[in-house]
């Protein structure tokens, strides 16, 4: 059968003009084949016992007189495999004429190639598909179908010019875990993108994808709403962003790490961890937090699994405020490269470690209340004009006899004034009267 198979094989590699062993045949090969020599005369002839003799270990198949009773079928059985596999081993089937596919890897790849929509015809076999550099501008419902696509669990969607992600879009995908959007200047996303019922969905990646603030409002409301329950792995890096909304992580049990790297954020006042319980990494570097509050310091102490916490390259002001953040770095070990956290403000504290400032660099013995100072500030102000308002009144109280009399002077001339304009309006109304005034005048 061995023989057999490697025959199959030598046959095909002669189709293409080769020899079984891979190379060209030799000039005259062929017509030596063919019976003749090259230069054009026949062979002598051969031995009669020669032409009736068998080689050993050669199994004919057919109908010849050198052919074996009843191996017929069993040879055809033994060579149409391998006669098909000759001309199915150049290509895989049902690849994507675009793409790159391995079925022994499972693996689909549709890279830079200016796709405007996802592949139809992409093999089933496909675990990890990458479709990156291209313009796909929309994800519609029913973009990947779960029947031809059981076993997708790695989809790489990044750099695609994708602006919108409607409703069902990722949602009849059965065995994703990981996702990646990175890149994508997303306009809108569906709070039913994922479905409405739970995802599988372990790993979702945002860098760079949530510059529109509508966006990040929706992605709160799908993390919200539980469908991303099971999500171990959140990446929102490198996204400008300034303020997270409120409770926007309470409903993600199972994650264990959180990426909100090289962004802007000011602060954390309205960010709640609670419910993290699993949470082991959270990388808050690059951004321009300025101080720590008791409350964010005591969610981190909260977490038993939080062993990592990036807090490198920020804006820390160092006054008065952050004497708990300086506290709770010299006593945790959560975080990572604390020795090289430093001031940014004021000049006089700049560069200095944040491990080695003490209260007295601070000047922090008297507390200072910033809310509680413009409190103050607007009660003197109201207490002073008040007063200008008193002493105002008093000096018109004292002299009413006089700004009476002023004012009767003002009145009396006031009236003489009007009652000329009232005796020329007179005279000018009757012509008689203006005659006479002429006369007189005369």
């Amino acid at each position: 059968m061995a023989r057999l198979r490697s025959a199959a094989r030598s046959r095909c590699g002669k189709r293409n003009g080769a020899s079984p062993g891979g190379e060209a045949p030799a000039p005259g090969e062929g017509a030596a084949r063919s019976g003749q020599r090259p230069g054009g005369s026949r062979p002598p002839p051969r031995r009669a016992a020669q032409s009736r003799r068998r080689p050993e270990g050669k199994v004919w198949c057919g109908a010849g007189p050198g052919a074996m009773p009843g191996r017929g079928a069993l040879c055809l059985g033994l060579l149409l495999p391998v006669l098909l596999g000759c001309g199915s081993a150049q290509q895989p089937a049902g690849c994507p004429a675009l793409c790159e596919c391995s079925e022994a890897a499972k693996t689909v790849k549709c890279v830079n190639r200016n796709l405007t929509a996802v592949p139809p015809d992409l093999p089933p076999y496909v675990r990890n598909l990458f479709i990156t550099g291209n313009r796909l501008a929309r994800l519609p419902a029913g973009a990947f179908p779960a029947q031809r696509l059981p076993d997708l669990s790695a989809l790489n969607l990044s750099g695609n010019h994708l602006w919108a992600v409607e409703a069902g879009a990722l949602a009849t995908l059965p065995a994703l875990r990981q996702l990646d959007l990175s890149g994508n200047p997303l306009a809108s996303l569906s709070p039913q993108a994922f479905g409405e019922g739970g995802s599988p969905l372990e790993e979702l990646a945002l860098r760079g994808a949530l510059h529109d603030r509508r966006v990040l409002l929706s992605l709160a409301a799908v993390l919200q709403s539980g469908t991303l329950r099971n999500l171990s792995r959140l990446e929102l890096a490198d996204n400008g962003l300034l303020l997270l909304p409120a409770g926007m992580f309470t409903a993600l049990p199972a994650l264990r790490q959180l990426d909100l790297s090289n962004n802007s954020l000011v602060g954390l006042r309205n960010v709640s961890f609670q419910g993290l319980g699993q949470l082991q990494s959270l990388n808050l570097s690059d951004n321009s937090l300025a101080v720590l509050r008791n409350g964010t310091l005591a969610q981190f102490r909260g977490l038993p699994a939080l062993r990592r916490i990036g807090l490198g390259r920020n804006t820390w002001v160092c006054d008065c405020a952050i004497e708990d953040l300086v506290a709770w770095l010299k006593e945790s070990d959560q975080v990572e490269g604390k020795e090289a956290l430093t001031c940014a403000y004021p000049d006089k504290m700049l560069g200095k470690a944040l491990l080695k400032i003490n209260g007295s660099d601070l000047d922090c013995s008297v507390p200072v209340d910033v809310p509680s100072q413009l409190q103050t500030s607007y009660v003197f102000l109201g207490i002073v004009l008040a007063l200008i308002g008193a002493i105002f009144l008093l000096v018109l109280y004292l002299n009413r006899k006089g700004i009476k009399k002023w004012m009767h002077n003002i009145r009396d001339a006031c009236r003489d004034h009007m009652e000329g304009y009232h005796y020329r309006y007179e005279i000018n109304a009757d012509p008689r009267l203006t005659n006479l005034s002429s006369n007189s005048d005369v």
